[in-house]
């Protein structure tokens, strides 16, 4: 029996719910958790265009499932998109409505703007309630001039002058903050999206390896991928076959290890 909604106490606030809830937890029910899906993706508007950049490592859990992922996907000549969340998600979303934009501008004649790529995104985002699990980052260049969105998994979006989404978006946001400033030249947007991705590169387990960076302007598209490779490896080790033999042999006599890693660092 609920009461009807008139006849409750308006005062304060109605913690049935949590009891309910730990009741059920007591008969082993398991809630859904929040995930993190790693990743930082992050935009800036300059004076001449759009830099949008991201990281470059997909997860699995805890496991680094690939180091050099591309998470700027192609939407049309003038506009790129940075996905984070799902990675099946992001490259489905943003392949669909490539193809739209693509079927509109030959029915058209005409180069698509920004806005029309951020509709068919939000719409088709909030048709599933959030269930897809892309977060996304779109920027590019029309008529109008340089515009950058930050499109929610539930189809919400934002129109900022800098935006950032991902696990990593809090310590990238802290670079935005404090470095951003009106009409910012093309290598002052630049550095400030690589530092900011570099903030979540190293603040941020779920975010890692290479900073990739598109630059939009009215002139076309530079590709920068990688524009830096902050997680560059200091050294290689390279077991040469004399080593391989000695490794082998090691059941059968007693293996100096320290003598072994002594050649290895003189190699």
């Amino acid at each position: 029996f609920f009461p009807h909604p008139i006849s409750m106490d308006p005062s304060g606030f109605n913690f049935d719910l949590c009891k309910r809830n730990l009741f059920l937890e007591t008969k082993g029910h398991k809630f859904p958790k929040a995930t993190s899906t790693g990743t930082t993706i992050a935009g800036v508007v300059f004076k001449d265009g759009i830099v949008l950049g991201a990281d470059t490592r997909a997860t699995n859990g805890p496991i680094v499932a690939e180091k050099n992922c591309s998470k700027i996907h192609y939407i049309a000549d003038n506009i790129y998109c940075c996905g984070a969340g799902t990675a099946a998600d992001t490259d489905q979303v943003t392949g669909m409505v490539s193809s739209q934009i693509e079927l509109h501008r030959l029915a058209t004649g005409r180069i698509p703007r920004v806005s029309t790529a951020v509709t068919l995104l939000k719409r088709h985002l909030f048709r599933y309630q959030g269930h897809i699990s892309a977060a996304l980052v779109l920027g590019g260049f029309d008529f109008k001039g340089p515009h950058l969105y930050t499109i929610f998994p539930h189809g919400s979006i934002d129109y900022l002058p800098y935006v950032t989404m991902g696990s990593g978006s809090l310590a990238a946001m802290g670079i935005f903050e404090t470095g951003w400033k009106p009409n910012m030249t093309k290598e002052e947007a630049v550095k400030l999206v690589a530092d900011a991705i570099k903030a979540g590169i190293f603040n941020d387990l779920g975010s890692g390896s290479n900073v990739d960076i598109n630059i939009i302007t009215k002139d076309g598209v530079e590709i920068h991928r990688p524009y830096e490779t902050p997680n560059e490896r200091l050294f290689e080790v390279i077991v040469v076959t004399h080593f391989n033999k000695e490794l082998r042999s090691s059941s059968r006599k007693k293996f100096n290890h320290s003598e072994l890693l002594s050649k290895l660092v003189k190699t």
